[in-house]
């Protein structure tokens, strides 16, 4: 077998992975949004649409603050967890990535157990403290499960940082905010970044937890969801998938471009 035959039957399987689950699927989607009366158009009126727009816009708010909240909890927690070794310490790593074995729809099952009307915060404290159907309980079920994936990447980056980096910082009377902006922060960089690029992408495509807390909630995948199964809207549930991921493909593609290939690896 030559060397060229090898190489194709290798490539045959990605091929058929990438034609049959990516282009074709992608290519209809695409196709779809534009099976309306207003054709092209359909995006133009997304944008236009206050509702839409105000969804698009809220889902991205949404994104970054879980993004920007999970990265600063995980950088703490993680260089905490690399730099010291105490009893119980891997028992405190499980339970800070417990929430990777659920689904989304437990994630807000919890919240709700948590801020529902008749949940453990209400039951203790006065006064009416309802946050789990609000864009608080939203935000918290996605926090909840963003902290792991970027805890992991940034404890992973963090074991390769040369600890002879900060007490050179150290000898040269670097007070320690210092050492942590000028040392641990860039050699973080890329895996902050890309970290940051998963969380955002995954607040921004997440379902589970939306449909269990969404009474008061309007995201985007619940819009979607809706466009769908009850208006029967295939081309607008279409065009809002596209600008969905449109945006978060742009994310990421910013994010690669900082971090080089640490994104593509993360993913």
């Amino acid at each position: 077998m030559s060397q060229r035959t090898f190489l194709t039957f290798c490539l045959l399987p990605l091929a058929i992975f990438t034609l049959a689950f990516l282009a074709i699927p992608l290519g209809r989607l695409i196709l779809a949004s534009s099976e309306s009366g207003d054709g092209w158009g359909i995006y133009l009126r997304i944008l236009q649409t206050p509702r839409y727009l105000s969804t698009l816009l809220q889902t991205v708010l949404v994104s970054l603050a879980v993004t920007g909240t999970a990265l600063a909890i995980s950088t703490i927690a993680g260089l905490f967890l690399v730099r010291n070794r105490f009893a119980g310490r891997n028992v405190l790593l499980s339970i800070l990535t417990l929430p990777l074995a659920f689904p989304g729809v437990v994630v807000g099952f919890m919240i709700i157990l948590l801020g529902g009307r008749q949940g453990l915060v209400n039951q203790l404290l006065p006064g009416h403290w309802v946050f789990a159907y609000s864009i608080t309980g939203l935000f918290l079920g996605y926090l909840y499960f963003s902290i792991p994936r970027v805890l992991l990447t940034v404890m992973a980056s963090a074991e390769k940082i040369d600890p002879a980096l900060e007490e050179a910082a150290r000898t040269l009377g670097a007070p320690p905010h210092r050492i942590v902006l000028d040392v641990l922060l860039p050699a973080l960089a890329p895996a902050l970044i890309a970290a940051g690029a998963i969380a955002f992408a995954t607040a921004m495509g997440a379902f589970g937890t939306a449909f269990t807390l969404a009474t008061d909630i309007d995201v985007l995948p619940m819009v979607i969801y809706t466009e769908f199964t009850l208006s029967a809207n295939i081309a607008m549930a279409s065009a809002l998938s596209v600008m969905l991921g449109l945006v978060t493909w742009a994310l990421l593609l910013i994010a690669r471009s900082l971090s080089g290939d640490t994104v593509a690896a993360g993913g």
